[in-house]
């Protein structure tokens, strides 16, 4: 069919086959929240047509719109918001709860992309440059004034945007090396940290003796950021005994162990690494998972959801699930690149940067890589905020990437 041309079946097929296994693992858990799932699959699904009709151009006119209204919707939690699990992300609508930082993801990939795309956009220029982090910045301040510590660490995907679009590779050098520093100096002496941390800049300055020699800003730079590291990891340990207590025990497991915190913030973990190892090469068996089955694993289908795979599909399973979730993403990426439009490559980097940061934490948090700090696995963890988010999101790209592929410019 000739209005077919253009639509993206492989991407199409494998969101299909991901919302619907998780709607069979979901089950598995709880078979009334399977069903609850496969009615917002079919909602999502709706919306999905709906946005194929729409005119590319609402969009990118309707950005700004979206993305105030986004935002507008993180503030509303203050006085409006439900506390649920110790967190006010939500708001409570009778039977139904919705989380507005799902919906604010959408808003800022659009604005950021319509931004982006201006003829005149040049991150060289500080004012520009300023503007693009401050978009980003605005509804992350607000995610952490909540706070939703998770979700925070999401919005930096629109960082790797804005890296393929010329920001400058610095940024993400310096953000790693503040989060390896805070998170190595917690585990060890902080001493040892800062003997590590003068030892390689005494290497840097040995290799570029000659480039450093006489340039008074270089060694300037070299002294600061040996400064602020230094300080900041003598800081970690007293910045995380500030820490709520289930954030600081959360941090500590890594370290400690679960075993260590196996009542508290443990508890989860050493029941999902047991389900992930009990799988095995080919799994347990649909529903015949004994730590699923046994309900051992509070909130097992959202965050959790994928030690479910990992005990009744075992390892063959869950790499086919991987591997799914890796073309997918990747497929986003190289349909991005090979846009026409600079709208549409940046909302492309931004949905396929945000998919990997959702899929990277979450499959480290379940398996004891990455502490957990609430992050669902998209398509994937129980709950309607997401599915629809993560839905719209994909067949926005998927719209735009039919238009392109239909322009005859």
């Amino acid at each position: 069919m000739k209005w077919a041309e253009g639509i993206d079946k492989l991407g199409i097929t494998l969101y299909v086959l991901l919302c619907v296994f998780a709607i069979l693992n979901i089950y598995s858990v709880k078979a009334e929240l399977g069903q609850k799932q496969l009615i917002f699959f079919g909602i999502s699904c709706f919306i999905g047509m709906i946005i194929f009709f729409m005119r590319t151009k609402f969009f990118e006119n309707m950005s700004a719109i979206i993305y105030v209204g986004g935002v507008l919707l993180l503030i509303g939690l203050f006085p409006f918001g439900t506390e649920i699990l110790g967190q006010k992300n939500w708001y409570k609508f009778g039977g139904f709860t919705m989380q507005p930082v799902e919906f604010a993801k959408i808003g800022t990939a659009l604005m950021l992309a319509n931004y982006v795309s201006n003829p005149d956009f040049n991150l060289k220029n500080k004012k520009v440059l300023y503007t693009s982090l401050a978009i980003v910045a605005i509804p992350g301040v607000v995610v952490l004034m909540i706070p939703d510590v998770g979700s925070l660490l999401v919005f930096f995907a629109f960082l790797m945007a804005l890296y393929r679009e010329g920001l400058s590779g610095w940024l993400f050098g310096v953000i790693f090396t503040f989060a390896a520093v805070f998170l190595i100096s917690i585990a060890v002496n902080p001493l040892y940290v800062v003997i590590a941390i003068l030892i390689i800049a005494a290497i840097f300055v040995f290799f570029n003796f000659y480039t450093i020699q006489g340039n008074v800003m270089y060694i300037v730079a070299i002294v600061f950021t040996v400064g602020i590291l230094s300080a900041l990891s003598y800081g970690s340990p007293y910045i995380l005994t500030k820490l709520p207590k289930h954030q600081r025990e959360r941090v500590e497991v890594l370290y400690k162990g679960e075993k260590a915190f196996r009542d508290t913030s443990g508890y989860n973990l050493l029941y999902s690494k047991t389900a992930i190892g009990s799988g095995g090469l080919k799994g347990k068996g649909y529903k015949q998972g004994s730590v699923t089955q046994g309900k051992f694993v509070p909130e097992q289908e959202t965050d959790y959801i994928f030690c479910t795979v990992g005990e009744e599909w075992g390892f063959l399973g869950s790499t086919i699930l991987i591997l799914c979730y890796a073309v997918f993403i990747g497929r986003i990426y190289y349909l991005s690149e090979n846009q026409k439009s600079t709208f549409n490559r940046v909302f492309g980097y931004c949905f396929a940067s945000i998919l990997l940061i959702h899929f990277s934490i979450n499959l480290g948090m379940v398996m004891g890589l990455f502490p957990t700090v609430g992050i669902p696995l998209p398509f994937f963890s129980y709950g309607g905020s997401s599915l629809l988010a993560f839905s719209i999101m994909t067949f926005i790209f998927f719209k735009l990437n039919y238009a392109d592929k239909n322009s005859l410019v």
